[in-house]
């Protein structure tokens, strides 16, 4: 009876589809710790029985008894023959089902002979490390610390300089060349007239798949001459660089223990940190992560630690890499990153320092999106104007648009506006800050000591008793501006005034308001009867008002004074949010949209505040020209 499915395609469905997923279709699951719990779908119970590990692949149910994997499941649940178990997952992980031909047949019996083949150069290399032939490579060894135990555990070898020493090995025991060729053993070509070993006077490192089988090798060259330093085998129908991770195998289990997975750039870190003692730890078969690798890694943790080399390469890995991890990111499934300082490698660092203070790393590790958010910053020149922001806000949100799960685009989107809008208005309280440091000018306002908040509420309720009209026509500006106790009175008694009376005029108001605020009225206008100056106190605050100006000017003058104090309000409510939002982020996260929206008005309000500032200065002036000589304006808000 021919194979029906090829065993490849049954790990391929294993690996795409974690045993959660599959059985929380029928079975309502908790996490519990690293496994999930529920009720059996088997029995009737109250009390949750059955367990799913996505590590290890398999449910089991104390109910019942029954234990397996995806296959298992599906058949028992569905009463479903095998095939029909594996078509059922097929449709789900979105896979076509293998054709059944000869030929398909005919490949894993090819697969199959693979195997044997590069188990047997596995264990010639193992022999050659071990005789004479390798007391180099077992010099190398030791100056890397690896010790005897560890090269047998992982099946360290060692490949001779002779080009053809493992091709003659091989061909005694009766291996066909074009075998030794598929699997990646020989190099091979129309411009080669004798194929040769392609891993010569290099340590070698065997490559397992998920089930402990050797697929391939990596081999370290022991002379500074040979290039490259690190050499994998190349493609073969065992061997998928895309797909492998180094020492899955020996980490699944760790992994689960630990609830965590590091994940270094080479084989040899990898197994410096599992000598050391960390078991959970595997290596990527190159700098940049493949959406097969990142699955597989999902398979061990649901963060993996990424720990690249603390060098620019290593760096640039860790950056690339986010770019591959984004599109797939899901609930609960994300990464963190460690960088060593001093550009170290974990290998050189627990040689030096052990195996605690490269836990210590890890222990610093760093969310994804903090990783990015450094990334992003480290290009960011100035953020000076409102275009310098709208650039990187876009940048960025363009970036956040590539994580498909709309659970994660969510949340790090929020994140993304809360950061941005601290971020801006740290910048812009920095701009202020730069401006402060300036050489102070002469003001419209000489408000002295009071400082500007107090100093121009007196003079809004200056003007309007010098100019009684506008206590009517501006009322609603002057609702907006939050006055001290003491002056907010006086404003509501000058308010008592205009529903009692008519006609208001200064008179009027020095007449008839009650006698408890006149030292405001004094302090604020001033009634120099003696001297016929009345209102001279407030022209000792606006000076300007001795130019005689028109009362559309005075009017605009109000005006301004009061949108002054309304930015300031918003600056002391920005502060507030910012802080809160540091001190608490998850809870400003549903609101990041409505911070970064009061920032941007407030922006926009401070530049109509400095424009306006700038026109009422230059018309001052010509004002002041016109009627007394010299300039008095100078801009308020500087």
């Amino acid at each position: 009876m021919p194979m029906r499915f090829p065993p490849s395609f049954l790990d391929e469905l294993r690996a795409r589809l974690p045993v959660s997923e599959v059985v929380g279709r029928r079975v309502k699951l908790r996490r519990q710790g690293r496994e999930f719990k529920g009720l059996s779908p088997f029995n009737q119970e109250k009390t949750p029985s059955f367990t799913v590990n996505d590590q290890k692949g398999f449910f089991h149910d104390f109910s019942s008894g029954k234990h397996g994997d995806i296959f298992g499941f599906v058949m028992e649940t569905e009463g479903l023959s095998f095939p029909e178990a594996v078509e059922r997952l097929a449709g789900m992980a979105g896979l076509p089902i293998p054709a059944v031909s000869k030929e398909a047949e005919a490949r894993e019996a090819r697969r199959k002979t693979l195997h044997e083949v590069v188990e047997l150069a596995a264990k010639f290399f193992e022999t050659t490390l071990a005789s004479r032939a390798g007391a180099k490579a077992r010099g190398y060894l030791a100056s890397r610390g690896v010790q005897a135990m560890t090269q047998f555990e992982f099946r360290l070898g060692y490949a001779l300089p002779d080009r053809y020493a493992l091709k003659e090995h091989l061909g005694a025991q009766g291996i066909p060349v074009p075998d030794m060729i598929e699997a990646g053993l020989l190099v091979a070509g129309d411009d080669i007239p004798i194929p040769y070993d392609r891993f010569r006077d290099r340590v070698i490192i065997p490559i397992h798949d998920q089930r402990g089988r050797v697929i391939g090798f990596g081999g370290r060259a022991l002379s500074a001459d040979a290039q490259p330093k690190y050499l994998n085998s190349p493609e073969t129908a065992l061997f998928h660089t895309r797909v492998t991770v180094f020492n899955f195998h020996r980490a699944r289990q760790p992994a689960h223990d630990d609830g965590s997975v590091v994940v270094v750039e080479g084989y040899m870190d990898a197994i410096a940190i599992y000598q050391a003692g960390l078991k959970s730890v595997v290596a990527t078969m190159g700098t940049a992560f493949t959406e097969e690798q990142i699955i597989t890694l999902w398979r061990l943790s649901n963060e993996p630690i990424v720990c690249f080399d603390a060098d620019k390469a290593g760096i640039s890995a860790a950056y690339r890499s986010i770019d591959r991890i984004l599109p797939m990111l899901q609930v609960e499934k994300t990464f963190r990153f460690a960088f060593i300082q001093g550009e170290k490698d974990p290998d050189d660092l627990i040689r030096e320092k052990g195996l605690d203070a490269f836990k210590a790393v890890l222990g610093g590790s760093l969310p994804l999106w903090d990783v990015l958010w450094e990334r992003e910053l480290a290009n960011v020149r100035k953020l000076d104007t409102p275009g310098d922001q709208v650039a990187l806000e876009q940048k960025l949100y363009a970036i956040v648009r590539a994580i498909k799960d709309p659970m994660v685009h969510s949340s790090f989107k929020n994140i993304c506006r809360l950061q941005l809008a601290s971020l801006f208005w740290q910048a812009d309280r920095n701009r202020r800050g730069l401006k402060a440091k300036k050489p102070p000018s002469k003001e419209l306002a000489e408000i002295g000591k009071e400082g500007r908040h107090h100093g121009l509420q007196k003079i809004i309720l200056g003007l309007l008793v010098h100019f009684p009209e506008f206590v009517h026509y501006k009322s609603d500006q002057i609702a907006k501006v939050q006055f001290v106790p003491r002056l907010e009175e006086f404003r509501v008694a000058l308010y008592d005034l205009l529903i009692m009376y008519e006609h208001m005029s200064v008179q009027l108001i020095y007449d008839k308001l009650k006698p408890d605020f006149y030292d405001v009225l004094e302090e604020i206008h001033g009634d120099h009867t003696k001297d016929k100056v009345r209102g001279h106190r407030l022209m000792q605050l606006f000076p300007i008002l001795r130019a005689d100006p028109p009362q559309d000017f005075i009017s605009r003058c109000i005006d301004h004074f009061v949108h002054i104090l309304t930015v300031d309000v918003m600056v002391d409510e920005i502060d507030r949010v910012v802080a809160s939002v540091d001190e608490n982020p998850a809870e400003w996260a549903k609101d990041s949209e409505a911070l970064m929206q009061l920032i941007r008005d407030y922006q926009a309000q401070r530049e109509l505040r400095d424009n306006t500032d700038l026109a009422l200065a230059e018309e001052a002036k010509e004002l002041q020209r016109v009627a007394l000589g010299p300039a008095i304006y100078t801009p308020v808000a500087a």
